[in-house]
């Protein structure tokens, strides 16, 4: 067998693809091994929005855009004010991001970015055939996510969709010393949707409108929704969109690190790395960088340990409640965060909890419809 072209080919050059990149070059473990970056697009533009909270300071201070140690959690019937302190809730735009990345990645000389769309991965061969060329590897990173997870009846799956507003306003209405995590008083029928605002300065801020739901809808009811909330609860006449952004996220227990092999890791989405219940993926992804790292390391398989059976099955179970009773995504949510501190949310979304903290998260938000969730999900 020929030598391969590179020693590791990471198929997408997105926000997982760049930090496993990063955490490589600033490895003297990897000197010295040549890595491809596959990539269709050229990452020119600001095309999301990622948040994450952490405690203190961190590796990425330098690129975040806005950060608050204050937030507001809102239901149609009451407000909790969340002092995260000692963490901060932290806001970084992709464009931020992407042109950190490649400058800093284009000074080695062991990577490259190459712009193709891979089509398909031979392990046999070790072989990614791109519509431009044939790339071949001792190993894969691949961010593809496989399309049969939106047809599996196994699993459950709700999609986190949304679209934001970037406003300037005339007038100060916004407090850019705090965000509003959830706010429940404008919804789109029975569902569980609501409004998340991230205010820059008092005349700044992105507004989005997000669902948690087990489908999709048109655009114009986000439209509908955003300029229901900025008239009718901001109470704002006359405003001007910079920048509009949209997404959809999907929110699923569906088994994506089974697809990972000897010769080929799924990151990013791909690989399940986006918590189920939440949404969140910027720090979850430096975790399982940093975890690779460790294994390959070790002699182990890349993608050992990366998920937690635990976790996967609280996840697996909420998703499931949304699934089938998407109406109760409000109480739910205000349970969450009124009888719990921010702190131990946060402790529990980043999978750091023990039993006996779970046991009294989850009892915090009980609802007859967990049980038959428990029983559907085995």
């Amino acid at each position: 067998m020929r030598t391969p072209d590179y020693y590791y080919v990471i198929v997408g050059g997105g926000m997982a693809g760049l930090q496993l990149a990063l955490r490589i070059s600033e490895d003297l473990f990897f000197k010295g091994k040549i890595i491809a970056i596959v990539e269709p697009e050229a990452k020119k533009v600001n095309d999301k929005t990622w948040c994450f909270w952490e405690e203190n300071s961190g590796k990425w201070d330098h690129l975040v855009h806005k950060s608050w140690k204050n937030g507001k959690f809102i239901s149609s019937e009451i407000e909790k004010d969340l002092e995260l302190s000692p963490y901060s809730y932290k806001m970084l735009r992709s464009i931020d991001f992407y042109n950190y990345a490649k400058a800093k990645l284009e000074t080695s000389k062991d990577i490259f970015f190459i712009q193709d769309e891979i089509e398909r991965i031979d392990q046999v061969t070790r072989t990614a055939i791109g519509k431009e060329k044939e790339y071949t590897a001792t190993h894969f990173f691949d961010s593809r996510p496989p399309t049969d997870y939106k047809e599996s009846e196994k699993h459950n799956l709700i999609y986190q969709h949304f679209k934001g507003w970037y406003i300037q306003t005339e007038k100060e209405v916004f407090d850019p010393e705090s965000f509003t995590m959830m706010d429940y008083r404008i919804k789109h029928k029975d569902s569980s949707s609501f409004t998340y605002v991230l205010p820059i300065s008092a005349k700044e801020a992105l507004v989005e409108f997000t669902f948690f739901t087990p489908y999709l809808t048109e655009e114009s009811t986000y439209d509908n929704l955003l300029n229901r909330y900025l008239r009718e609860i901001l109470k704002i006449d006359s405003f001007e969109v910079i920048e509009e952004e949209s997404g959809m996220i999907p929110m699923t227990d569906y088994p994506f690190h089974e697809k990972s092999s000897k010769k080929l890791t799924k990151i990013g989405t791909a690989g399940g790395w986006v918590k189920a219940s939440s949404g969140y993926s910027f720090k979850n992804t430096e975790k399982k960088v940093d975890l690779i790292l460790e294994n390959i390391k070790s002699g182990l398989k890349p993608s050992e340990g990366l998920v937690s059976k635990k976790y996967r099955k609280y996840d697996s179970i909420f998703l499931n409640v949304l699934t089938n009773r998407n109406d109760l995504g409000e109480s739910l949510f205000t349970k969450f965060y009124t009888k719990n501190s921010i702190q131990d949310i946060f402790r529990f979304l980043d999978e750091d909890t023990k039993l006996s903290e779970d046991i009294e998260i989850m009892l915090s938000i009980y609802h007859p419809e967990f049980i038959k969730a428990f029983f559907r999900t085995l």
